[in-house]
């Protein structure tokens, strides 16, 4: 039985997570969630699932917490402090790392210090520090497994080829709800209308990414670090249906899609039982009721994020971070109505050309460049 630590366990993949969990009870045991805020949804798992060390927020969270579940048994912490505790226990073999945005660079760095198994959702961890946290994979003996259906699109992809036979990887994006709207109808798009995607249900954040493009532009980044691939070799290409998931081209000129519906559970299992595959009993793919697959290229002057991310990794060093901390206070910012929807990657640039960027060397690094760039994305706001 693998026991299973949780970060972010109220979220989309979280909840996702522990529908698999709850399939497959003789396989995996729930030794630790941590949440945010929402611990009215975090209560209930803590019933279902009766894990060991639940952690929240902040202490007040804690308390209350604590008082609707005395009779559990569970212990409860809080804060930094309280995550890196899930994430480091002694008996779990795998982190689930889930939590969305910079906030889970530390815990996943602590769990995979602490030896852990990695199955990653948290793209901004690679974003950030791919460089530092893929060194400490090797050095701790850890497997990074994909959770994102592009990156775990790619992992199958690549199984049983040469990687030197790779040619290119294709990343394949939605498009998000404004594929198709001009730079004029973008001026005037709400939040309330960024968050209705097309065909992924996800958190809030990662929604708005979507609709930016800015979401695939960090998972290019995830890309170049998670395959050790250089980032002229990783395209992108619009595909409104969700069901290529991703692709690798090899130089005899095959190319090889892993497909399916778009639901995370899929690659969820996958990295939660790899190298096994899990009877999910999820519906078919039937490629004959689908009316068409679709590619294209994406519009760079109408969703200039995806070229603002190419540009960060090609400059390397701290300025991912710097790119991913301005998106996270501009999207932020645009959830609150405070910012148009246009000036979500105008804000990221300005913060971009205001940073000489740095060299990556330790983790510190990657944090103080996003303490600096949320200071100065706010300034700009």
């Amino acid at each position: 039985m693998k026991r299973l630590a949780i970060l972010g366990s109220t979220g989309s993949i979280g909840v996702n997570t522990l529908d698999v969990v709850e399939r497959f009870r003789d396989r995996y045991k729930v030794v630790a969630l941590s949440a945010g805020t929402n611990i009215r949804l975090l209560k209930d798992q803590v019933v279902k699932f009766k894990p060991r060390v639940v952690s929240v927020l902040n202490e007040g969270l804690a308390c209350k917490l604590k008082e609707e579940l005395e009779r559990q048994g569970i212990e409860i912490v809080y804060g930094l402090e309280g995550v890196n505790k899930v994430a480091t226990l002694p008996d779990v073999e795998m982190v689930v790392s889930a939590i969305v945005g910079a906030a889970g660079l530390i815990p996943t760095v602590s769990a995979i210090k602490a030896g852990k198994d990695i199955a990653l959702a948290n793209k901004e961890t690679l974003v950030m520090a791919g460089k530092v946290v893929m060194k400490e994979a090797r050095e701790n003996g850890v497997t990074i497994l994909p959770i994102d259906s592009e990156h775990s699109a790619i992992f199958q992809s690549l199984l049983g080829h040469q990687k030197q036979d790779m040619k290119r990887i294709i990343l394949t994006a939605s498009g998000g709800p404004f594929l198709k709207y001009s730079y004029e109808d973008l001026k005037a798009v709400t939040s309330q209308e960024a968050l209705n995607h097309p065909t992924w249900r996800m958190g809030k954040k990662v929604t708005v990414d979507s609709a930016s493009l800015m979401n695939k532009g960090l998972e290019v980044i995830e890309a170049r670090w998670l395959f050790d691939v250089p980032v002229e070799k990783i395209d992108v290409h619009i595909h409104p249906q969700s069901i290529v998931h991703s692709m690798v081209e090899y130089v005899d000129g095959s190319v090889v899609a892993q497909m399916g519906l778009p639901d995370m559970r899929g690659p969820i299992s996958y990295a939660l039982a790899y190298p096994e595959r899990l009877q999910m009993e999820l519906p078919t793919l039937n490629l004959t009721e689908i009316d068409k697959l679709s590619f294209e290229l994406p519009d760079e002057k109408r969703f200039p994020a995806l070229k603002l991310a190419y540009r960060a990794v090609k400059i390397g060093g701290t300025m991912p971070a710097v790119l991913n901390a301005a998106n996270e206070i501009a999207v932020e910012s645009f959830l609150q109505n405070n910012l148009n929807f246009i000036r979500i990657p105008y804000i990221i640039e300005q913060t971009m050309e205001c940073y000489e960027a740095r060299e990556l060397n330790i983790v510190g690094d990657a944090l103080e460049a996003d303490d600096w760039a949320r200071r100065k994305a706010r300034e700009l706001i």
